[in-house]
């Protein structure tokens, strides 16, 4: 008999970004500064210490792909064995914010089918994953690498942002079309960050109204729905074309695959200024507002797939755990069928503070745990919440529960020879 998947979604994650910086010059792996590589048998007890079964995880893409259909799978193996031999639910998180140097960056028009080759390739490695975001936060990558000149191809124009989000995106598609080949039942949580900009005086409402639509530009083109006319003019003036444009309305029966994970910060609202410059406005509307927006738009069952905050002051981060387990119920008690909730990540993480733009190695006090794998408070907290709400949710699920089938469902005669063979030498080996 199968062992029965969890009915909600209880979720933490390791923090795998990798951009670089400096002109290139600097990879910022945050596997390597949080000490994963060297802790991630402790990392997954960790998280069954916390009573959860689902992590966002995946293994280091400039580490892995190292060529056309080249990859050096030993981390993977060693790490993805690990999950299944303890029954742990990975959402594979495929690319975090970078690439690997031979590929340079998001400009690369070749990204989308290189990446959809290694999708396939993992899948085929490793058939009992079944949740996957083969591209982690599409829009930020987007922004922040070719319009905030702050990572990868560190450009700073609106036709770079158009090219990296193009490209991201049809990565995206291109890679889920390649894993449905090999599991068909897989299940596609993107993990997009929810925006909202607010202008400041009526002079900056033109501005704040197309910054408004902006922020859906990577959930329109992945899910196939046509964009606001104004983001139409802007995607064609900035060198989208209309062979292009149509690919991704005809792409958009994978939908259907999807479940919409959206992430929110205190970040995430912004004071839009006269000038069209915007600054950080903390929570004014919140999650509960902001994901029915997004729900009204794309229809799909929806996951809150990260938040944190920093703990500066005794007790920041628990309240704001609590405020952002509200605002879910609310969202849920409103019609919305929300499926699961992700406090991002396991472990505090590094130069967050920056985002990532400098290698200051400040440690950003955001973690369930801290880097010597103490827990936090707000670890505490988490434990206690999921104690008392995973049985209590599915009673009054308000969608049908996500077809989940555990990593124990699948025998050891299911999986690749080559995999589990690596696995007893492994554990041979100590």
């Amino acid at each position: 008999m199968r062992p029965a998947p969890p009915a909600f979604l209880f979720a933490t994650g390791i923090e795998n970004s990798n951009p670089r910086i400096q002109g290139g010059q600097l990879r910022v792996d945050e596997m390597e500064r949080c000490g994963h590589y060297d802790r991630w048998r402790e990392d997954f007890a960790l998280v069954q210490e916390l009573g959860l079964t689902f992590l966002r995880y995946g293994p280091p893409i400039h580490r892995t792909l190292l060529g056309a259909g080249r990859h050096d799978w030993d981390f993977a193996d060693a790490t993805f064995g690990e999950l299944h031999r303890r029954d742990i639910v990975p959402i594979v998180d495929l690319c975090h914010f970078g690439v690997p140097d031979w590929i340079g960056d998001f400009q690369n028009p070749d990204f989308p089918a290189l990446f959809a080759d290694y999708a396939g390739a993992f899948a085929r490695r490793f058939p009992w994953v079944q949740l996957y975001t083969p591209v982690n936060e599409m829009y930020i990558c987007a922004l922040f690498s070719a319009r905030y000149g702050w990572w990868n191809e560190q450009l700073a124009t609106d036709r770079a942002f158009v090219t990296a989000l193009k490209h991201i995106v049809r990565a995206n598609l291109l890679a889920m079309e390649a894993v449905l080949k090999v599991r068909p039942d897989a299940v596609f949580i993107q993990s997009e960050s929810t925006e909202y900009f607010h202008a400041e005086c009526p002079a900056a409402i033109g501005a704040a109204e197309a910054r408004n639509q902006e922020r859906f530009l990577s959930l329109d083109l992945n899910y196939g729905r046509r964009v606001d006319s104004g983001m139409y003019e802007f995607l064609m003036d900035n060198g989208l074309t209309r062979a292009e444009y149509h690919f991704f309305l005809a792409n958009s029966p994978l939908k259907r695959h999807c479940i919409m994970g959206n992430d929110y910060y205190v970040t995430n609202e912004h004071l839009v200024h006269e000038d069209g410059s915007t600054r950080a406005s903390g929570e004014v509307f919140g999650y509960a507002v902001l994901t029915g927006q997004y729900h009204d738009r794309y229809g799909l069952p929806v996951m809150h797939t990260e938040t944190n905050l920093r703990d500066d002051n005794e007790g920041d981060a628990e309240r704001w755990l609590w405020k952002q387990w509200a605002n879910v119920l609310r969202v849920r008690n409103d019609g919305v069928p929300v499926v699961g909730f992700t406090w991002y990540s396991l472990t505090d993480q590094v130069d967050w503070d920056t985002a990532l733009r400098e290698a200051n190695g400040r440690v950003d006090k955001v973690g369930l745990f801290d880097l010597d794998r103490r827990i936090r408070p707000v670890g505490r907290a988490y434990k206690r919440l999921v104690e008392q709400w995973r049985d209590v949710l599915p009673a009054q699920s308000l969608c049908l529960q996500v077809p989940i089938v555990m990593p124990s469902a699948y025998e050891g005669e299911d999986l690749p020879e080559a995999y589990w063979a690596r696995q007893a030498a492994r554990r041979r080996g100590g």
